[in-house]
């Protein structure tokens, strides 16, 4: 009996480590985007906010462009209310664009809506 309780504790906690892992793992990060500062400067066609992060619809240049912006914790701690990232609102982004220059898609630090900066990733500077 002790035996199998042991056992099954092992197996519990490795299964919740490998979990752990794979699920940091999973997820995306920066790697698709390219080291090289980038901004881009449009409206804002459509937005889904939350978790992992935001993606936002940019319509910049007769482009349809994917924004990426923070944890719905990081745009809130930057100052930026999901209203003011709303369908209709022109604002600039800085960040990194995707190392594909096929896709229209970038990873926002930084944004500026109506000459106010929010920055989403301050520890970058």
């Amino acid at each position: 009996m002790q035996v199998t309780r042991r056992l099954t504790c092992v197996a519990i906690a490795l299964a919740g480590t490998t979990l752990f892992i794979t699920s940091g793992l999973a997820h995306h990060g920066w790697d698709w985007a390219e080291g090289e500062n980038f901004e881009l400067t449009g409206v804002i066609t459509a937005a889904q906010l939350g978790n992992p992060h935001g993606v936002l619809t940019v319509s910049a240049n007769n482009e349809k462009w994917t924004v990426e912006v923070g944890q719905p914790w990081r745009n809130e701690r930057a100052g930026l209310k999901d209203a003011m990232l709303a369908k209709g609102v022109e604002a600039t982004f800085q960040g990194h664009r995707a190392k594909d220059k096929n896709k229209r898609a970038m990873k926002a630090e930084r944004v500026i809506i109506k000459g106010k900066l929010y920055n989403l990733y301050p520890d970058r500077d």
